[in-house]
């Protein structure tokens, strides 16, 4: 029988042959040879349930080797140290996974029957490899900011121990927790147990940010690894963790085991998904944005309240890339904030900064039916602001009210390059301190702020609510949406957070927002202004401070403020860390239980408590 033979044309490596040499198996690759005398492959063995194997074992050596070759590059080129640490900012360090929960015993006060059975769970950067890094190479230096760092998982639970016979007399049991959210990258890198495999890109030299960029897209298919460290949330019985620059992460809430990625089946696969979703009044579906880098800049989702299907997803048709942290929800409509903190590759080419905030850029806030698309968006002009959290946003006769946490510049990313963060951030918080301008346009920090958006005349009425400064805002979630009477804040400690040169929160507010405030009631250090509310204050211990508040309501409370105040809380003198609960009617009174955990807990971002009926799981 006459051999079949194949003959390819010797080709360079930028032409295709008709046939490619990885289809065989490595005995039956011919030898390349720099002459001109074509190549003569045998293939009357190679049957063709063997091509689709060979491949993609041919393809699977060529990309490790890719990989390899890259890894050197990077090990060759770039050399990371450590960000030190300021003796001030010792609780901002990482801490080791405890591997199981432990019994929680050493508790200072009562926990009441009618508290409810859940978990409390707080999220927070948590770098591996000791902290965040530096990276230097031949096109400058780069680093990872204050907000990045692997997402570690906090967990403090709730059980009673006879909760079956509903016995009013059971006695509480109280577990901790914690673990890392093990995104993709964070089992990469955790694998490679000596350095960050993914280079800094949010500050630093252009160059040196841009080839971050590059080479992360070129490694790993990404240009940032998914941090997941941000907030918690809730939807439909799942929970979930997530930061804004991907996907949440599904969480087994009793392991705190990472199960996925949830891309809603497959309709939000294309883009990040906000820190802070909200849940819709009355019909309990979940709003949703994501903010990417090209257009469209921004996308709103609508996610039904069983969690299983995209009901509505629409372009806002943004001009810009603008960090947009959270969306706001009413009855009827979506709340968007578009200020001038951006996200831009072209102003990186160009020598620039990746992420910047302009001062003098515009602010606006947009109003969405809930299901409309971009053309439907009435826009209202603000003031200039950078303003990352809100209260609640609610519908009153023609106006859409907004109650947020308005600051007049950014702290995202920190200084220019070449600036020392330390000394920059000492001094931004300093200028805080004695501030009794409710109109200073220069402040790092944000203060509570009200927009009132008149959707008849298109009017803006804007205005500081109290000159405190605070910020991590949070309520009574059976409000969102609607009207309600109470927020809730972490009072920051200028003057700790001047000497650390990082956020330090001193205490918890509670404002009154329908109330006005009497001559007797002072604010910290500030001179009372007849127009602001009435705010209460809980101040911690000195050098102590507070992290992941979040209001856990009465089961069958019949008042907005029925509940209790829950916290983690950080001592710097006994290095020691607890969780405060507060009862929210009593909230100028000692806690009512102070539960020390068994390790430090570092500071973090957002908590929330979820209820759970132990016994029904």
């Amino acid at each position: 029988m006459m051999m079949k033979m194949i003959i390819l044309p010797n080709c360079s490596l930028n032409q295709k042959p008709s046939i490619s040499p990885s289809l065989l198996p490595p005995s039956k690759l011919p030898h390349l040879s720099s002459s001109n005398t074509p190549l003569i492959i045998p293939t009357e063995k190679l049957k063709p349930r063997q091509i689709i194997p060979l491949k993609i074992h041919v393809l699977k050596n060529l990309k490790t080797a890719w990989m390899k070759l890259l890894d050197g590059f990077v090990d060759s080129v770039f050399q990371f140290s450590d960000q030190t640490l300021h003796p001030n900012q010792s609780n901002f360090a990482p801490v080791e996974e405890m591997g199981a929960a432990v019994d929680v015993t050493n508790i200072q006060g009562t926990l009441p029957q009618e508290f409810p059975q859940g978990i409390y769970l707080r999220n927070g950067g948590n770098p591996l490899f000791g902290g965040l890094k530096w990276a230097k190479s031949v096109f400058g230096r780069s680093s990872f900011i204050w907000v990045e760092g692997e997402g570690m998982l906090h967990a403090l639970y709730f059980k009673k121990a006879d909760d079956t016979n509903n016995n009013d007399d059971a006695k509480w049991k109280v577990f901790y927790n914690n673990r890392f959210v093990q995104t993709d990258t964070f089992r990469l890198e955790k694998h490679e147990k000596k350095r960050p495999c993914f280079l800094p890109t949010v500050e630093g030299d252009s160059l040196a940010v841009l080839f971050a960029f590059l080479l992360n897209w070129l490694r790993f298919g990404k240009f940032n690894k998914d941090v997941s460290n941000t907030n918690v949330f809730e939807h439909s019985g799942k929970f979930y963790s997530v930061a804004e620059n991907h996907l949440p992460h599904e969480m087994d809430i009793n392991t705190l085991q990472t199960l996925g990625n949830w891309d809603v089946n497959g309709s939000w696969n294309n883009r990040p998904f906000t820190s802070h979703p909200q849940k819709a009044p009355e019909t309990g579906e979940l709003v949703i944005m994501g903010v990417t880098t090209t257009k469209p800049f921004m996308e709103v989702g609508v996610i039904s309240g069983d969690g299983k299907r995209m009901v509505h997803k629409v372009d806002v048709k943004l001009s810009r890339s603008s960090l947009s942290h959270e969306i706001g929800v009413t009855k009827r409509y979506n709340v968007i904030l578009d200020y001038a903190l951006t996200m831009d590759f072209n102003r990186l080419i160009r020598g620039g900064v990746f992420l910047k905030y302009d001062k003098l850029g515009y602010s606006r806030i947009g109003v969405m039916p809930r299901y409309g698309d971009g053309d439907s968006i009435q826009w209202f002009d603000v003031k200039p602001n950078c303003s990352m959290h809100l209260f609640n946003c609610f519908e009153h006769n023609d106006e859409v009210v907004v109650w947020g946490c308005r600051a007049s510049d950014s702290v995202i990313p920190g200084p220019e390059k070449g600036v020392n963060k330390f000394d920059w951030f000492c001094e931004r918080f300093k200028q805080n301190i004695n501030v009794e301008d409710n109109d200073d346009e220069s402040s790092l920090v944000s203060r509570p702020y009200q927009w009132r958006l008149n959707l008849k005349t298109g009017e803006v009425k804007e205005e500081y609510l109290t000159a405190t400064s605070m910020d991590f805002p949070f309520i009574n979630l059976r409000f969102t949406g609607l009207p309600n009477k109470f927020g809730y804040a972490q009072v920051l400690d200028s003057v700790a957070s001047s000497n650390s040169g990082m956020f330090k929160f001193g205490g918890l507010a509670k404002l009154h927002f329908e109330e006005p405030r009497t001559s007797d009631e002072l604010s910290p250090g500030k001179k009372c202004k007849e127009e602001e509310i009435k705010v209460e204050y809980h101040m911690l211990e000195h050098n102590s401070f507070c992290s992941g508040a979040s209001f856990v309501p009465r089961e069958n409370g019949d008042q907005e403020d029925d509940g209790w105040i829950i916290a983690h809380v950080h001592n710097e003198i006994t290095n020691t860390s607890q969780v405060y609960i507060i009862d929210a009617q009593k909230f100028n009174n000692e806690p009512i239980a102070k539960i020390s955990l068994p390790q430090r807990v570092p500071y973090g971002f957002h908590g929330a408590f979820m209820p759970i009926s132990w016994n029904k799981k």
